[in-house]
Formats: structure tokens, sequence, C-alpha cells
């Protein structure tokens, strides 16, 4: 039963507050000393997957995938990065598509279920890199892209990839989605429509006729912009079908490695059935971790090191 009873962390008290351990690390954080190398890989579908390596030649590598609207840059990832060199872990961040700053070919984009495409990052690895040990890493989409591969493919993964950890993860999607449609949560539904119509609107430019934002201004939530948009272009009835789908949580007793997932208690964007204790429970794999604090991705430490307890946790958990 890996249920962590007790968690380590505990934040600031004048950072107690959900939205704040959320807010306060996107808009403030810095993390430097990082200096990325950039490789293309095409995808079976014709496409291409950028992938960003921080790597020094060590025997371990960190495979980390993103949150919605993210890249390698984001300071949560670099951070990430940062300290699992201290720890001798290579990492490379694969950026999904359109979030690498370059219209991918194709009319499809990321969604919380694209796990064909972290399936053809790790079989580009596995093929040409000679890491002994490889370890999953992923954020808020990432992390229910992570947990869904790992459920899905628990009888045929790859030896290699012995460990994981998420953040912040939707487990349950429609729950997720219908939680940030809550008046609460109108900064960020605002900012996510905002960045994903920036998205459409480059694809108009190079695929011009295929695509369009007319109304978009009428869209307020992600049923709306999943109806239109992520649905259809990925091959789902509606975005109940999608969520349904793409929901990690139906997968996570199969999980058969060593997984981490971190859910804070006071995560504006989770709902109730995103954190799965029951399957916790039932899967001595799936260590499940909710600190009473934490928010979205936040998990907001103070030290000389300048590294998160979500930092910390991670190396602490793959050593």
């Amino acid at each position: 039963m890996p249920i962590v009873a007790h968690s380590s962390y505990a934040s600031p008290g004048w950072l107690a507050n959900g939205h704040l351990q959320t807010l306060i690390p996107t808009l403030f954080r810095k993390v430097g000393g990082i200096a990325y190398q950039r490789e293309r890989i095409t995808t079976p579908d014709g496409d291409f997957l950028d992938l960003d390596w921080a790597a020094e030649g060590t025997p371990r590598l960190a495979v980390i995938a993103h949150g919605l609207e993210g890249d390698s840059q984001r300071a949560y990832v670099r951070g990430m990065v940062k300290a699992l060199a201290r720890n001798r872990w290579d990492a490379v961040v694969w950026n999904a598509r359109g979030c690498s700053g370059e219209p991918n070919r194709g009319l499809r984009f990321t969604h919380s279920g694209a796990t064909e495409d972290l399936h053809t990052v790790i079989s580009h690895l596995t093929d040409t890199r000679a890491y002994e040990e490889l370890a999953l890493i992923g954020f808020s989409l990432g992390g229910n892209l992570t947990l869904k591969y790992l459920g899905d493919r628990s009888r045929e993964l790859h030896p290699r990839i012995k460990q994981a950890v998420t953040f912040s993860v939707p487990c349950d999607l429609r729950s997720g989605s219908r939680q940030l449609a809550s008046l609460t949560n109108q900064i960020y539904m605002r900012y996510f429509l905002r960045s994903l119509r920036q998205k459409i609107r480059a694809k108009m430019k190079v695929m011009p006729g295929k695509i369009h934002d007319r109304d978009y201004g009428r869209l307020r939530t992600f049923k709306d912009f999943d109806d239109r948009y992520t649905a259809p272009l990925h091959g789902f009835a509606d975005a109940e079908d999608y969520w349904r789908q793409c929901s990690c949580r139906p997968v996570l007793k199969q999980i058969s490695i060593p997984t981490l997932l971190i859910n804070a208690r006071n995560d504006p964007f989770l709902a109730d059935a995103c954190y799965p204790i029951s399957e916790a429970e039932a899967n001595p794999n799936l260590h499940l971790e909710m600190p009473a604090s934490g928010g979205h991705v936040g998990f907001v430490s103070f030290n000389p090191q300048g590294e998160y307890w979500s930092e910390f946790r991670t190396r602490a958990f793959l050593q």
C-alpha cells in the first residue's frame, strides 16, 4: 500500500495558498546555468519532435515531459535538469509538437494522450544511445501522458526504463477540465486559451485553409477547445471521448516499475478524481504522495542551491 502517509514538503508560511504556489514560480523563478543542445527527430507520420539535451556522458538519462503550453525552457523543467545533474543524471527534454518554437508540419498537435510521441522518443533514445538506465519524469499534461504510457505499455516496456516521477497530474481529464472551468480558475483558463490560439494561428500561416480561428473568442473552456480542435484533429468523437480515452487513471493499476506521483492537495487545477488513492493502494509500484500544499507544479523551497522540493524529492526517489 505505497501511499506516502507523511509528505516531507512544507511550504513557506506566506506561500501556503495554492494559487500563490502556482503563480510565484511561473512569474518569478529563473534558472540559469543550462546550455541545451538540440536534436530533431522524425516521427513515423513524417512530422518532427525537437529534443533538448543537457548531457555530460553519464550512464543514466532522465527523459522529461513538460506541461500544457510548456517547453524545455520553463523554470520547472530547467530546475529539474539542473538538480538531476548534481546526481550525475543526463537529461533530455522532449518538446511536444508545436512547443519547440516552430509550427509542426501536420495539423495535429500535442494532447494529453499522445503516448505515441513519447514512444518515438524512447525508441530513438534506446536505439541510438547506450544509457544503462532511463527514468521518465512528467509534469501536469506531460505527467498524464507519461503515466498513461507506462500503464498502456507495462508488458512491453523497454527494460532500460527503471523508474518514473510525475507531478501535478490531472489523472482524470474530465474532472480536471471542469475544475479549470470554475470561476476561481479563470485566470488560468484565459491564459491557456490565449496561448493555444497563438498555436492555431501559427498553423493557419503554414497550412492556409486547413484550420481557422473564426469565432475563437466564443471558446471559454477546455471542453469548447477540445470539441472544436483536439477531438476532430486526433480522431476522437468529442471532448468527452478524448478525456475518457486519454486519462491515465484507468491504467495506473497496470504500471510495472517504481513510479512516484505527487499531487498537492491544494492544487487549483485538480479535482478529487485526480487523486488515485485506490489505484495506489492496489499497485505496489505506484507511490502516491499528496502534500497539503504545493499548488500546481509549485513546491517552492528556499535554499542556497535554489532547488525546489520537487527536485530534491525526485533525486531522492531515483536514488
